[in-house]
């Protein structure tokens, strides 16, 4: 790892409200030291891989001055006889320095489009019919509902916070779920169905971002 990555990577300010991620969208730009899996970067970054011990699913992760940042993918189908898939990304911070550190959702794309997090909550419990109609509930997600990734925290447009902290010595996971943007986007052969192209995802610890790029023949398929 010998040289410096610098990206102007797209941030989100979280103005979705919508599953069809129709309404009107924010974004500004900052750049950042950006950390990418499987790519050259300054000294003391690594990029590693390991296998989950229950789905043999890769893990990958980039671990640089004590921070370790891990992600998994799975994608699905909206819903049964529906067209579309749902895509959601897992984060695990883990934060092995002596100071805090701040987590936000740095971006994310299919194949260079530029995607947001849909309105998730944990449950639907107490929303009223429109607002139910405007949200997915992670337990209705086979990706969530199975345990392939977990429901700590998530990034959305309607949490309360956009950002979270790590504290020294402590580790957090948190998700991400977005609707591919492409109306025919899944390939099929003899191994199965997968999304075409490549998916990229991001979180920014601090003022670093670390991304993570998933072919779609790599990422987990969680349906039934």
């Amino acid at each position: 790892m010998r040289r410096t990555l610098e990206a102007s990577l797209v941030v989100l300010a979280f103005t979705l409200l919508t599953f069809a991620q129709n309404d009107v969208q924010t974004f500004r730009t900052e750049t950042t030291n950006a950390f990418v899996w499987g790519e050259d970067s300054r000294p003391g970054a690594v990029s590693s891989s390991i296998r989950d011990p229950v789905t043999g699913h890769a893990i990958h992760k980039l671990k640089h001055a004590g921070v370790e940042v891990s992600s998994q993918a799975g994608f699905e189908r909206v819903r049964s006889g529906e067209a579309g898939q749902l895509m959601s990304f897992a984060t695990t911070i883990v934060n092995t320095t002596h100071s805090a550190v701040s987590v936000r959702l740095g971006g994310a794309s299919v194949e260079g489009r530029l995607v947001l997090p849909l309105s998730v909550v944990l449950t639907k419990k107490g929303l009223n019919k429109r607002e139910r109609k405007q949200v997915l509930e992670l337990a209705s997600m086979h990706c969530f509902s199975s345990g392939f990734l977990p429901k700590e925290e998530f990034f959305s447009p309607i949490a309360s916070s956009t950002a979270f902290t790590v504290t020294p010595n402590h580790a957090l996971t948190v998700s991400f779920v977005t609707l591919d943007p492409r109306y025919s986007s899944v390939l099929c052969s003899v191994e199965g169905c997968y999304p075409k192209g490549t998916m990229r995802f991001s979180v920014t610890v601090n003022a670093t971002d670390f991304v993570f790029i998933w072919p779609g023949h790599n990422m987990f398929y969680c349906g039934p």
